[in-house]
């Protein structure tokens, strides 16, 4: 009954009426101490909605104001805020620049930007922003390898350019992938795969440490990566860029061309991106695979190379009351697996062929190609923001590997089936999502509420079967309010109902097993995945405090999260090959159930800034694949049997960051994370979890002086040295890996032109070309080294068209 009324109270409000207020209108500027202008700084008329955000000209427009005193708030998710007190009776050209402190700390290599967007009203928990800048200058394989420089954050995956995100040990289906507003849906629950964004193609980005379901839903519960590639262009502008980089490793090159404009209202941003690569190299010539001796071509990991081409564009339509953007994009990749191995079993192939060139893409590889439409339209009325969000995306990924026959698989593939002898796997995935958000600002609340819904369906192919066909559903409402109690307190609060559906299909294998059945045997295809449909419902809630006083910040939030169990964890039933194990769901499985309470202290004061946040976090029933004493009889004997079960977990750790700059140009950084889990029930029992990073601290030093500031600026000399200890904390089939340090360094400037300026970054990762195992990378299974010593170069040519 309390379900319902919350749910119909939420639902009727949401439909009110709005009136619309009187039409005044503020313009003006903002820059930093040095008159440059500042892009992208929050202005915001007090007690009101009226919000709006800097230009590239530093320049804002604030409409739709009722007359009379206000106050201006300028930086407001900042604390480095200004107010000014102005009486408003018609409209208003502020003939000063507003002059404010920017508050950047640098850490390690990304840019963190202590700012609380807009979209994301969560001051009580730990928040990292990184700007698009950031991303090109410290470019990875990968979205994920370039943002887990960042403690709490690391990368889980396999290659050199294929990895997902772990957000204090909680990754795939736990953490929440958003872009322009929509939920990023591929096979989230695969280590071999990538996320499908166009690092490039990303403007801003920012990443919650912590459950945050109350907002984003069931995958929210260890975190979110938030994309942002709205950014609408400035007025009357017509350019673009081309962004060149090339990487030593695995002899990579590779292309961005960004061309935009907009005259007043509609705007364009067109994006197309080709990266290629070989092999990469390892400091080893040999590796070992269950005690297999396998020598390595010139330091080459064979058949690990690939490509890549994303499209994207960007359109729409801005005035004072309404910002429309449509957003299309095609990103498509095909990579190699490592061919000395099928998964974690060494297997003999002509290696001749593999090492005739490092470039060509042989069997085993795979092919994945993501397509998304969406629209993200906000409407400004009198005390309201409303936020409409619909995508639309198809995610169709093939993995193809020479035909084995296991079990009673023939010997010889038919060829009669619909599908190709080398096809191992087929998924194609078709997802359909809409929010809609109010924002309401009242005198000290501003109130966010609003409702999520999606529609998936799943289909499968290939001879090679794990997860059945499903369709699924999930509708989410919620409420979410910040109160500020005065200037330097504010209590937040959230409550979310989710509700989801899952049908899965039914599946036989496409040929005939033996079967012994009262002393007869026949043959039969046997079934592999049953028809039947669950359905799950939970509530999630958050309460959180943000206090800042003079020089210090402190934030608490306790929040209950929760996970809907996905389909391969209901109804897997085969075997990855990648893990070489037979894997099987549980249609029993409950909603993981999460509760964390997390803190944090900042520190910041002239040379200073430190920062420390614990948290400690407790699962009632924690999802996971638990090896049992079974083995499978009839797809090739030998395979152990992991069945999904669930389990109490408890889990804590921290993160440490610091700065000290004792001169402008010299700056000392450090981010130091930990992290600790153990099982507290079933058979891993005071086991920890898979995937636990070792505890690890990074420490930089940056010079950044004023050479021939005539022709440059921005130039900076970086050295930066990681260090991990080692992790014995294991659950099988993991492998204890031994601690290690890597040493690199980064030099970076831009030099200028008439209009723009040219944006130069050289760096080099693991320096010394140190020998070491990734314990979250999937190839740490088969003790197969990172990638030795990478020279980055990175270019940026802007270019404008403007008159």
């Amino acid at each position: 009954m309390i379900k319902k009324i919350i749910v119909a109270t939420l639902l009727m409000t949401f439909f009110h009426l709005y009136s619309f207020s009187q039409d005044i209108e503020l313009r003006g500027t903002v820059i930093n101490e040095k008159g440059k202008p500042l892009e992208d700084i929050a202005v915001a008329i007090k007690y009101t909605n009226r919000i709006s955000f800097t230009d590239r000209e530093g320049y804002f427009i604030i409409d739709s104001i009722p007359k009379g005193e206000h106050t201006l708030i300028v930086n407001l998710y900042s604390q480095n805020k200004v107010s000014l007190e102005l009486t408003l009776g018609k409209d208003t050209i502020l003939s000063n620049p507003i002059v404010v402190k920017e508050n950047i700390v640098e850490l390690d290599e990304v840019v963190i930007v202590s700012k609380q967007p807009i979209g994301t009203p969560i001051e009580s928990l730990p928040i990292l922003e990184v700007n698009a800048s950031d991303i090109r200058s410290e470019i990875g394989g990968s979205l994920i390898q370039t943002l887990e420089k960042n403690p709490g954050i690391k990368s889980v995956g396999i290659g050199s350019s294929n990895s997902k995100p772990l957000i204090r040990g909680l990754g795939f289906n736990q953490v929440a992938v958003i872009e322009n507003g929509i939920k990023h849906e591929g096979q989230e629950w695969g280590a071999d795969h990538g996320l499908e964004i166009d690092q490039y193609s990303i403007n801003k980005l920012e990443i919650i440490k912590g459950p945050s379901s109350f907002l984003y839903g069931s995958d929210a519960l260890g975190g979110v990566i938030n994309v942002n590639s709205n950014t609408a262009p400035s007025k009357h502008t017509f350019g673009g860029n081309i962004d060149l980089v090339g990487k030593s490793n695995n002899l990579h090159f590779g292309g961005s061309l960004n061309v935009f404009g907009r005259k007043d209202k509609w705007f364009f941003n067109f994006r197309s991106t080709y990266m290629d690569y070989a092999d990469y190299r390892v400091p080893s010539d040999t590796v070992y695979i269950y005690s297999y001796a396998v020598d390595l071509d010139k330091h080459f990991v064979r058949n690990t190379a690939g490509k890549e081409w994303s499209n994207s564009l960007h359109f729409g339509y801005i005035n004072n009351k309404v910002k429309s953007i449509f957003s299309i994009s095609n990103n498509f990749s095909k990579s190699g697996f490592f061919a000395n191995a099928h998964g974690i079993t060494p297997i003999n192939i002509d290696e001749t062929i593999y090492d005739a060139s490092n470039r060509d893409i042989l069997l085993p590889f795979q092919k994945v190609n993501h397509v998304k439409v969406s629209n993200q339209t906000n409407i400004y009325l009198k005390k309201h923001q409303l936020i409409f969000e619909i995508g639309a995306q198809n995610n169709f990924r093939t993995e193809y590997s020479k035909y084995v026959a296991h079990g009673y698989m023939p010997a010889v593939f038919p060829e009669d089936l619909d599908f190709s002898s080398d096809l191992e796997r087929e998924y194609n995935k078709s997802t359909i999502s809409f929010n809609a958000t109010d924002k309401l600002m009242l005198k000290n609340h501003q109130l966010s509420y609003g409702v999520n819904a999606s529609y998936e369906n799943n289909k499968i192919g290939g001879w090679g079967f794990l997860i059945p066909k499903y369709n699924a559903y999930n509708f989410g409402i919620f409420v979410f309010d910040r109160f500020s109690i005065n200037e330097h307190l504010k209590l937040l609060g959230a409550l979310r109902y989710d509700f989801g559906h899952t049908q899965v299909e039914s599946y036989y294998d496409w040929f005939e097993s033996d079967v012994i059945e009262d002393g007869n045997t026949y043959k039969e295809k046997l079934q592999k995945a049953e028809d039947f449909s669950r359905s799950f419902n939970n509530l999630s809630w958050s309460i959180g405090m943000d206090y800042n006083i003079n020089d210090w910040r402190f934030n608490v939030n306790l929040g209950k999260s929760f996970r809907m169990p996905i389909a391969k964890e209901l109804a897997a039933n085969g075997i990855n090959y990648h893990y070489f194990r037979y894997e099987k769901g549980n249609n029993q499985l409950s909603p993981e159930q999460s509760y964390q309470l997390d803190l944090g202290v900042h520190f910041k004061k002239q040379k200073w800034n430190i920062g420390l946040t614990p948290f400690v976090n407790y699962f009632s029933n924690y999802i996971f694949l638990n090896p049992t004493s079974n083995y499978d009889t009839y797809y090739g004997a030998g395979n152990q049997i992991f069945e999904y079960t669930q389990a109490k977990v408890f889990r804590t750790g921290f993160e440490l960051q610091g700065e000290f700059k004792p001169i402008q140009q010299l700056r000392f950084q450090t981010g130091l994370e930990y992290l600790y889990s153990i099982q507290l029930s079933g058979t891993k029992k005071y086991y920890p979890l898979p995937f636990s990073p070792p505890t690890s601290c990074i420490i930089s030093v940056s010079y950044e002086p004023n050479l021939w500031e005539r022709h440059l600026e921005n130039t900076f000399f970086k050295i930066n040295w990681k260090v991990a200890t080692a992790q014995n904390r294991i659950v099988p089939p993991e492998k204890t890996t031994p601690a290690y340090n890597v040493l690199g360094i980064s030099i970076g400037t831009s030099i200028k032109m008439k209009k723009n300026a040219i944006d130069l970054s050289l760096n080099v990762y693991n320096l010394l070309n140190q020998k070491y195992l990734n314990h979250t990378s999937f190839y740490r299974l088969i003790e197969l080294p990172e990638q030795g010593r990478n020279f980055v170069l990175s270019i940026k040519i802007p270019f404008d068209f403007k008159k």
